[in-house]
C-alpha cells in the first residue's frame, strides 16, 4: 500500500469515526480504525469531529464585490436597470483594482466559510471592457491552490443594449473565461430571441458552456426560460447549461410549472439560485421533487446591489431552511446537496462527496452532524483544498 502524504483520524462522517488517507490532493481511501493500514506521512487528529466535501457557490461576482472599502450606503433604485446605471457610474469613477476593492476579501471569507468551488460572472461591458476579466483570471491564478474558480464571460448592460458586448464576448471566451452568460433577453434587450440567438452561437463556436441570469418575471420571463429549454435540447447541451434567478418561476400556477420543471429536467438545464428575500423566489423544494437540479449560491455580496454580506453556504441553507420552513433532520441535511453533489454532477463544480477517488477538498465541523451545523450556522474550523491545508482556525 502507498504511503499517504496525510491522514485525518477520527473523522466523522456517518455517525461513526473513520480515518481518511490523502494522497497527491486525493481521497485515497476511507477506513474503519482497527483497519491495517500504511504509514502515513502526516497525521491531524479530529477528534470525532464532523467531515462534509468542500462546499460550493455555483454564483458569485468577485469584480463586483467591496469588502475591502469603506461602506458605501446603498443606493440602487428597485429596477435592474436601475441597478445597471448605478453601478456603470460607480466605476467610471473608480479605478481600484479588484482584488483591492473586495475580490480578495470575499473569496478569504468563502474559504473560511468552507467553500471550495465557485462560479464568478465577470462583467463585459462599454465600462469595462475586457479589463476586469483580465484581472480575476490573474486572482484565479494567485488563487489555484486554495479555490477552483468557474469564469463567465457576463453580459450585464445586454447585448444588443451595448453594441461592443458581443464581440467583447467573443474575446473573453478567447482570453480564458470558461463560459458564456446572458441577461434578461425581454427586460434588458426588449427582444425574446436575438440576444439568445448570440449566446448560443458563442457558446457552439467556442464549445463551451452557458449561464443566463434571469430576473424577468411573469410570461415574459416563463417564456425565456422554455425557450432556453428548447434550444439546449435542440443543441444537445444538456449539462451545459444553467439559469441563474429564473424569478419568473415564482409566478406559475402548478401545471405550468410542473410542465417546465419536467423539461429542464429532460434537457439537463440546471437551476442557480441564492433563495432570495421578498416574493419571486421560485418554489425550490418543488422543483427538486420534480427533477430539476438546484445548485445554491450567494451571489452578490456587499456591492452596488446589494449591501448583504452572506458568503458562507452553510449560512445559504440555513436561510432556505428558514424560508421554507424545514425543519426534519432529513429536510436539513438534504440542503447539503445544493452545494456539494448537485454542482458536482449538473455543473462540474466541486468534489461533491467524502469517497476514495474524489478531491481532497474537505471542510470540517465542531458538530455531531450535518442537521446541528445548517441550524446553528457552524463555521468549519478546518477546511483543506487538494488535500492540503487552506485554512485553520486559529
Amino acid at each position: 500500500m502507498a504511503r499517504p502524504d496525510l491522514r485525518l483520524l477520527r473523522a466523522s462522517l456517518d455517525g461513526r469515526e473513520h480515518v481518511i488517507d490523502i494522497a497527491d490532493g486525493c481521497i485515497a481511501a476511507i477506513r474503519a480504525a482497527h483497519e491495517p493500514m500504511p504509514e502515513a506521512a502526516r497525521l491531524i487528529d479530529l477528534a470525532g469531529a464532523l467531515v462534509l466535501p468542500g462546499l460550493t457557490d455555483a454564483h458569485v461576482h468577485l469584480d463586483k464585490c467591496l469588502l475591502g472599502l469603506p461602506w458605501r450606503p446603498h443606493r440602487a433604485a428597485g429596477s435592474v436597470q436601475a441597478r445597471i446605471a448605478d453601478e456603470k457610474a460607480f466605476r467610471r469613477d473608480n479605478r481600484i483594482p479588484l482584488a483591492e476593492q473586495g475580490a480578495t476579501a470575499l473569496l478569504e471569507r468563502m474559504l473560511r466559510g468552507g467553500t471550495t468551488s465557485l462560479r464568478t460572472h465577470v462583467d463585459i461591458d462599454d465600462v469595462t471592457g475586457l479589463n476586469h476579466l483580465a484581472q480575476i483570471l490573474d486572482l484565479r491564478a494567485q488563487w489555484a491552490d486554495r479555490m477552483r474558480i468557474e469564469i463567465v464571460a457576463f453580459p450585464q448592460s445586454g447585448i444588443l443594449a451595448c453594441p461592443p458586448v458581443a464581440a467583447l464576448l467573443d474575446e473573453a471566451l478567447r482570453m480564458g473565461a470558461d463560459l458564456v452568460g446572458g441577461l434578461d433577453p425581454h427586460g434588458i434587450d426588449g427582444d425574446a430571441q436575438a440576444p439568445l440567438d448570440v449566446v448560443f452561437g458563442l457558446a457552439e463556436r467556442h464549445g463551451r458552456g452557458i449561464d443566463l441570469h434571469l430576473h424577468d418575471g411573469g410570461e415574459a420571463g416563463l417564456s425565456e426560460i422554455e425557450a432556453i429549454i428548447t434550444r439546449t435540447a435542440a443543441g444537445g447541451l444538456g449539462g451545459r447549461v444553467a439559469i441563474s434567478h429564473a424569478f419568473a418561476l415564482a409566478d406559475a400556477d402548478d401545471g405550468r410549472l410542473g410542465r417546465i420543471a419536467e423539461a429542464m429536467a429532460r434537457a439537463g438545464v440546471t437551476l442557480i439560485s441564492s433563495v432570495p428575500g421578498g416574493r419571486r423566489c421560485p418554489p425550490l423544494p418543488r422543483l427538486r421533487e420534480l427533477g430539476v437540479a438546484i445548485c445554491f449560491s450567494t451571489d452578490n455580496v456587499r456591492d452596488c446591489w446589494n449591501p448583504s454580506s452572506v458568503t458562507g453556504m452553510i449560512d445559504r441553507m440555513s436561510l432556505a431552511a428558514y424560508r421554507f420552513d424545514l425543519r426534519a433532520d432529513e429536510a436539513l441535511a438534504g440542503l447539503l446537496d445544493h452545494a456539494t453533489a448537485i454542482p458536482a454532477r449538473a455543473l462540474g463544480l466541486g468534489s461533491g462527496a467524502v469517497a476514495p477517488g474524489r478531491d481532497a477538498d474537505l471542510a470540517v465541523f465542531e458538530a455531531s452532524c450535518l442537521p446541528e451545523v445548517i441550524a446553528e450556522r457552524r463555521p468549519p474550523f478546518l477546511v483543506l483544498a487538494r488535500g492540503a491545508i487552506a485554512w485553520r482556525a486559529p
